[in-house]
């Protein structure tokens, strides 16, 4: 583990107004559309307005004390290596933000996507003291034996990118991050558009074990059914979220299905990987659809290539709402059990002008 010590001295902020200047960065959104509007260059992050009734959660009802974060001790806890941009920029808004904030104490590890490194890690940031711990779950069940420790002390935990199958403001404070069955649905009508709602389509599943991957699935078949019956799903293969088994896969795909029309892959880095099979096997760009989600600089310069057909956002850089949230919850405002943010998508109409947004 790895500790920070920020230099920068913080402005207090609350949440609602973290929330109107992160909003400010966004263009305005068509409201007749299921797309949301995209965010200006630097791809702030921005909150898709609660539901009236929305669960909160408050310091009372949670337990804890008033704490200033500048002063706190803060414990973030990577799930996978930092290989994968997306991990990479997740990684970095946190540790931005912090020393923007003038957090003194960032205590930061990665569990290398081994989950039960994960565990002892987050364990031992609790029994070093920490009083703030954000977490990039890598599983989303077998999280017990960290909620108990947090709770005995009153920790909140802040879950960012993947869901944790518990209680909100119970067993951990809140969750931020996207709606995955939505990404899931606009991929699905990315590739129906594509392939002229007909075909044979492959899905390179993302790992197992969390809701991510359970989503993005459900997400894409439901869509899938509902808008381009004649497209058939004909091969599902786990691809982990990495570029190598993408590729694995797809040369595994490309023998056993050799007139596949599209693939989507549940990430842009397996994405990435199904492309250079396809460029192995002598594919030209187009001959075979990909959609994908994330949002990374390769996958969106590989739409400008011709070689992929739209990519659905997935937004990393959580570092100012996780901060925001938490020291809402440290002033005794509520704040929501769900913070759920809006996403861009690519396709051949922006990729090129928009590159500078991905990451």
């Amino acid at each position: 583990m790895t500790t920070y010590r920020g230099l920068v001295r913080p402005a207090t902020i609350t949440l609602g107004a973290a929330l109107l200047m992160l909003s400010a960065c966004a263009k305005s959104e068509d409201t007749s559309s299921n797309t949301p509007a995209a965010p200006a260059s630097g791809a702030a992050q921005v909150v898709q307005s609660a539901a009236p009734g929305a669960a909160t959660c408050t310091i009372s009802q949670y337990g804890g004390t008033k704490i200033d974060l500048k002063t706190a001790k803060v414990g973030f806890s990577q799930s996978e290596k930092e290989a994968n941009p997306f991990r990479i920029a997740e990684t970095q808004s946190i540790k931005d933000e912090a020393a923007k904030l003038g957090i003194t104490q960032l205590t930061t590890s990665n569990a290398n996507s081994q989950f039960n490194k994960q565990i002892s890690d987050v364990e031992q940031m609790i029994d070093s003291g920490v009083q703030l711990l954000i977490i990039a779950p890598l599983n989303s069940d077998g999280w017990d034996s960290v909620f108990a420790k947090a709770s005995a002390k009153h920790i909140p935990i802040v879950t960012i990118d993947r869901k944790i199958n518990a209680s909100a403001c119970k067993d951990y404070l809140t969750f931020i991050g996207s709606d995955f069955a939505q990404q899931g649905k606009r991929a699905a009508d990315e590739m129906a558009k594509a392939m002229g709602n007909k075909g044979k389509v492959a899905i390179l599943l993302g790992a197992p074990g969390n809701n991510v991957t359970t989503l993005r699935t459900s997400g894409f078949k439901d869509e899938i059914a509902k808008v381009a019956p004649d497209i058939k799903i004909v091969f599902e293969q786990t691809g982990n979220f990495a570029r190598e088994d993408g590729q694995k896969v797809t040369e595994q795909l490309l023998q056993s299905n050799p007139d596949i029309n599209g693939i989507y892959g549940e990430n842009d880095e397996m994405a990435l990987g199904a492309i250079t099979a396809l460029k192995g096997a002598g594919k030209k760009g187009g001959d075979v659809k990909v959609v994908s989600i994330d949002g990374t600089k390769g996958a969106v310069q590989a739409i400008v290539d011709g070689w992929a057909s739209a990519v659905i956002e997935s937004n990393p850089r959580f570092g100012p709402l996780s901060f925001a949230t938490a020291q809402s919850f440290f002033n005794g405002e509520p704040v929501g059990q769900d913070v759920i943010i809006q996403d861009r998508q690519y396709d051949e109409s922006n990729a090129k002008a928009d590159l500078g947004s991905a990451y």
